[in-house]
């Protein structure tokens, strides 16, 4: 399995916690090389946890809406903030420019080398997204992990924020 974590800067929060962004644009490599095609995302499937900086203990909400638009990855969702104390203190710091981006997590399913190094993802399971700090090189961050632990760890995120919604 492989996990692989990036984001973007892209996001907007309103006062009642609804959140939209761009989880993934499409055309452009991260820092190791990997891109993700056009149709990767056709298995996502809303509610998606949206956790903060990748963090099982730190579910925030949920992503209602997932979907491919031309440009990339779209998610709009909501954050808890009458219900989990982080998830208002996460939209201040949104608000305030502190957290400016957006992290994927997902397990790939099909990838092919790319000509420069790294892969062109072509089809991938979608396991949460997440809020994260400094993005750079156009809001773009990398952290690989690519072990069975973050497959675990993401699987019991994706369980903790279910049953948070479920209160």
């Amino acid at each position: 399995m492989n996990g692989h974590f990036e984001f973007k800067a892209d996001i907007a929060v309103d006062d009642a916690g609804i959140i939209t962004g761009m989880a993934w644009p499409f055309g452009s490599p991260d820092r190791v090389g990997d891109e993700i095609a056009p149709g990767a995302f056709k298995s996502a499937k809303a509610p998606l946890p949206l956790l903060f900086a990748h963090d099982p203990s730190q579910p925030l909400g949920a992503w209602d809406t997932v979907g491919e638009s031309a440009k990339g990855l779209q998610v709009k969702g909501r954050l808890l903030v009458d219900d989990v104390a982080r998830a208002k203190e996460v939209r201040a710091l949104v608000k305030s420019g502190a957290v400016t981006g957006l992290s994927i997590g997902f397990i790939t399913k099909s990838a092919s080398a790319r000509q420069g190094g790294g892969r062109v993802i072509k089809s991938l399971d979608l396991v949460e997204v997440s809020l994260v700090t400094v993005p750079s090189h156009p809001g773009a961050r990398v952290t690989s992990a690519k072990s069975a632990a973050v497959a675990i760890a993401l699987a019991e995120a994706i369980n903790r924020a279910a049953a948070a919604l479920k209160r």
